[in-house]
Order: structure tokens, then C-alpha cells, then sequence
């Protein structure tokens, strides 16, 4: 039996035995469109001669061009073409890799690593509480308001200072 795809129009070949008198589901391979396929009746019928028409009609021409599909192979470039790889990817092949490239390559990469960074952050933070420690009796001066605020926030340091040193001691 030969199925045909109803999105796509491609066609398969599959056994009669395959599909049931009740149906069956069938995917096509090539664009993934389902649809449920019954049993086809196949009665051939005699070919009708047809009579040679020496100016055709306007209406048989474009009737021919509609059935006349034509179907396109998707092609695109190697995906594993240096070219391609460059271009979408940014990965460059070359082909002797040498041991001088790698030697200059090793010098001028510099990494900054996640615990650096880290480092970097509780310094930063570090100074800022201490410039706010020494520099809070400037800042309640003009902004009176703000005393409570440092207050709560220093007391919140010493309280996590406190749970980290009592987690230590009876760990």
C-alpha cells in the first residue's frame, strides 16, 4: 500500500498487513505530521484514452502547473565545515596546532576565578561597613533619621558574628 503525506505530499510504502480495518496512527518521516490512515480500496481502473486537444485551454495549463509540485530538498552547508563552524560557532580550526600558539596563548589569558572575585566582594564590603562605622557620627549629624537604620545594622553584624562563632564552637 502506498500512503501518502497530506501535508507534505511524500509518499511510503507499507505493508497491506499494517494498517487494520479500524485504522491506524502514522507519522510522517519527513515533515512529522499524524493523521489516522483505514485500509485503502484498490480497484484499478482501465486507463481512459485521452484525446489529443491541439490548443488546450487556459484551464487544463494551470490545472497542470497546480498538480505539478515541486518538491525542495532542504540543503544547507556542511555543519562541520571549518567555514561554518566559524561563522556560526566562532570555532577556528587550524590545521597543525603548534606548540609555540599554546605557549602564547597560556601567557596572555588572564582568569579571574570565582573565589577572587569572592575575595574581592567581602573587601569591598569590609571597607564600606568600616567607612560607615568611623564616619557615623558625620552621617546621624545630617541625617538624623538614619542613627536607627546603622544601629539595627550593626546590631545585625554582631548577631551573625555571634551564630557563625557559636556554629564553630560546637560544631
Amino acid at each position: 500500500m502506498i500512503l501518502s503525506c497530506n501535508s507534505c505530499e511524500k509518499k511510503f510504502v507499507v505493508p497491506d498487513n499494517a494498517i487494520s480495518a479500524a485504522g491506524r496512527l502514522v507519522q510522517c518521516s519527513s515533515c512529522g505530521n499524524k493523521w489516522t490512515q483505514f485500509p485503502i480500496d484498490q480497484k484499478i481502473k482501465p486507463k481512459e484514452k485521452i484525446s489529443k486537444i491541439k490548443s488546450p485551454s487556459k484551464k487544463i495549463q494551470s490545472f497542470a502547473k497546480k498538480n505539478k509540485r515541486k518538491i525542495k530538498k532542504k540543503t544547507g552547508p556542511d555543519l562541520y565545515s571549518p567555514e561554518y563552524l566559524a561563522k556560526k560557532h566562532g570555532i577556528k580550526i587550524q590545521s597543525k596546532p603548534t606548540a609555540e600558539s599554546k605557549t602564547a596563548k597560556d601567557k596572555t589569558k588572564v582568569s579571574f576565578g570565582f573565589y577572587s572575585f569572592l575575595i574581592v566582594w567581602i573587601v569591598i564590603i569590609i571597607s564600606i561597613l568600616r567607612l560607615l562605622y568611623f564616619a557615623e557620627d558625620v552621617i546621624v549629624e545630617k541625617f538624623p533619621i538614619s542613627e536607627m537604620y546603622i544601629d539595627y545594622l550593626f546590631e545585625s553584624i554582631r548577631n551573625i558574628k555571634d551564630i557563625i562563632q557559636n556554629f564553630i564552637a560546637n560544631y
